[in-house]
C-alpha cells in the first residue's frame, strides 16, 4: 500500500544507524516524534499523521530492530537506551535542535523516559507504556520477585510466535501468527482493522530482527520458577526489570508536561496481564507455580499511576485518559479520540 496523502518517507544517515522514518508536517514546525512500540514500526502511526495539522513537524522513526531501520543489535543491558540514543542521533542528523514532543507507546514509554533523563523535551506522552519497573518478574512496590528477576527476558516469549515470525508467516490459520496476536492483544476485541491495512501492518511486523540480536533476545537459565531469566540482548531482555526502569523519572528537574493514555481493555500492559507469569502460573497454565506469596501478578498499571501520582506531587504537571474498552493501541482503535487528546494537551504543553 502506498503511503497516505501527506506522509512522506525517508533514510536518514546517522552517527549510530541508518534509520527509516514517516514524516508529515512543514519542516519548521515544532517536532513531534512518535516512536512504536515492541513488534511494529512507524506505520502503526500513519494514520495519524495527516491529523495532526501544520503547527508540527511529524517524525515517526522504524526504532532499531523493526521496519526499514538497519538491523543492528540491540544492547539489553542498557534497557531502551540505545532506543533514545537513536532517537537523539536521528534529531540531531535532521537538524533539529529543539527539544521535541516525544509520544511513546508501549516498550518506547521506556525510550522516552531515558531520553528526557538525558536531554531537553518540551513533552512526554505515554501511550500505554511498560511499567516503569519493566515487564515480568516484580512485586508490587517494583522488588523484584528472584534476585536473578526469573519470570522475565527473552525467554518468556512464545516459542511459536518466534517461529512462525521466522517463516515470515502472514496468515490467520493459527492463534500465534502475528495477523491473530494483533487481532487479539493489539486493539479491543470488537475492533477491526480494514482488511488492506490490516496486511499492511502484518507486513511490517514480518520485518523483524528475529533472534538474538532483536526478538525475543538471548535467554538464560534460572533456578527459579519459571527457570527463564534474561540475557543481555535483544528486545524483551531489555525491557526486563533487570534493565528497565523509569520510576526515577519522578527526579527530573525541570518536569517536562506529562500526558499518559490508556485503554482499559489493555490486555499487554495491565493488572492481570495473560503474559504476565504470574498470571499465568495462577491460571494453571504454567505448572509448578509457588503461590501469590512466591509468584504475584505484577501490577503495571497500577505501578504506571503510582509513579505518575508521586511526579505530579513532586510538582509535574501530569494528565490522564482512560480510553473505555480500548486495548493495548487507542491510538488505533479510538484514533479520533485520541489524536483530540492528544492535540489539546500538546496546545498546552
Amino acid at each position: 500500500m502506498t503511503l497516505l496523502r501527506g506522509v512522506r518517507s525517508a533514510t536518514v544517515d546517522t552517527d549510530r544507524l541508518r534509520m527509516h522514518l514517516l514524516e508529515s508536517g512543514p519542516e519548521g514546525g515544532e517536532p513531534l516524534v512518535l516512536l512504536h512500540g515492541n513488534l511494529s514500526t512507524a506505520r502503526f502511526y500513519e494514520h495519524l499523521m495527516p491529523r495532526l495539522g501544520e503547527r508540527y513537524r511529524v517524525i515517526a522513526p522504524d526504532m532499531r530492530g523493526f521496519g526499514d531501520t538497519e538491523p543492528k543489535a540491540l544492547d539489553a543491558t542498557r534497557g531502551l537506551g540505545d532506543w533514545a540514543d537513536d532517537t537523539a542521533s536521528l534529531l540531531r542528523a535532521l537538524g533539529i535542535d529543539r527539544p521535541p514532543h516525544l509520544v511513546g507507546w508501549s516498550t518506547a514509554g521506556a525510550a522516552i523516559a531515558a531520553y528526557a533523563k538525558s536531554l531537553p523535551v518540551a513533552s512526554l506522552t505515554f501511550l500505554d507504556p511498560v511499567s516503569p519497573y519493566g515487564y515480568g518478574g516484580v512485586r508490587a512496590d517494583g522488588s523484584p520477585v528472584s534476585p536473578d528477576f526469573a519470570g522475565s527476558g527473552g525467554g518468556a516469549a512464545n516459542p511459536e510466535v518466534v517461529a512462525r515470525l521466522a517463516a515470515q508467516d502472514a496468515s490467520d490459520e493459527s492463534a500465534f501468527s502475528i495477523r491473530n496476536v494483533m487481532r487479539a492483544l493489539y486493539w479491543s476485541p470488537t475492533y477491526q482493522l480494514p482488511s488492506d491495512r490490516e496486511d499492511v501492518l502484518v507486513a511490517e511486523v514480518l520485518k523483524t530482527l528475529v533472534g538474538d540480536d532483536g526478538y525475543p533476545g538471548d535467554t538464560a537459565t534460572s533456578s527459579h520458577w519459571p527457570g527463564i531469566a534474561p540475557g543481555s540482548r535483544g528486545i524483551l531482555n531489555a525491557l526486563s526489570p533487570k534493565y528497565c526502569r523509569w520510576a526515577d523519572l519522578v527526579d527530573l528537574d525541570p518536569k517536562p508536561p506529562v500526558l499518559w493514555t490508556h485503554g482499559s481493555a489493555d490486555l499487554v500492559v495491565s493488572d492481570a496481564s495473560p503474559l504476565d507469569f504470574g498470571v499465568l502460573g495462577a491460571s494453571g497454565a504454567v505448572p509448578g507455580w509457588p503461590g501469590e506469596e512466591g509468584f504475584p501478578a505484577q501490577p503495571m498499571v497500577t505501578q504506571i499511576r503510582e509513579v505518575l501520582d508521586a511526579y505530579a506531587a513532586a510538582g509535574g504537571r501530569v494528565t490522564v485518559e482512560i480510553f473505555d474498552g480500548s486495548g493495548h493501541g487507542p491510538h488505533v482503535d479510538a484514533a479520533d479520540r485520541w489524536t483530540e487528546v492528544l492535540l489539546a494537551f500538546l496546545a498546552g504543553a
